[in-house]
């Protein structure tokens, strides 16, 4: 029984994780302390693209927008969406078919007690959204679900 206690022991500080495993986080080309975002961003924006928070649905006016023109992210100005990627998936966020390679960088968001694929900007880290598999069929099927708060919109010239 004595055996068994040690092995037991031993085997439980083997599998712990110790302080020397801390999660690393990405170094972005923007980086700013937590005050340096607050200064440069609405409470909204902070919510959403700094703590991965979501607007409520159909509260953007980027929703219904129509125009030609690039999404690019509200924290650093970085292109992210075409408007020729963009449709109306009657969810009340603004979503797209397609990214602009590169710009969109993708991870796991395990908030809701399920797995969902996370967007944020690849410059400054801010979180856009969620993409899934059911957009439209005739092109690639994702729906990138993004916030219209994380977003600006640059008309076309």
């Amino acid at each position: 029984m004595k055996n068994l206690l040690v092995l037991l022991i031993v085997l439980f500080a083997f599998n712990c994780k110790g302080n020397t495993q801390k999660k690393t986080q990405k170094a972005y080309t923007v980086s700013k302390t937590e005050a340096e975002w607050k200064t440069q961003l609405s409470d909204q924006e902070f919510y959403v693209l700094r703590k991965a928070g979501t607007e409520r649905p159909f509260s953007s006016s980027l929703n219904k927008n129509y125009k030609e023109g690039t999404y690019v992210c509200a924290a650093c100005d970085t292109p992210l969406f075409k408007s020729e990627h963009k449709f109306d998936s009657g969810t009340g966020w603004p979503s797209f078919d397609q990214e602009i390679e590169g710009n969109v960088a993708f991870g796991s968001d395990n908030n809701l007690g399920y797995s969902r694929d996370e967007e944020h900007c690849a410059v400054c880290g801010g979180h856009l959204g969620h993409v899934f598999n059911d957009g439209p069929r005739e092109t690639t099927g994702k729906r990138h679900c993004i916030n219209g708060v994380a977003l600006k919109f640059i008309p076309k010239k």
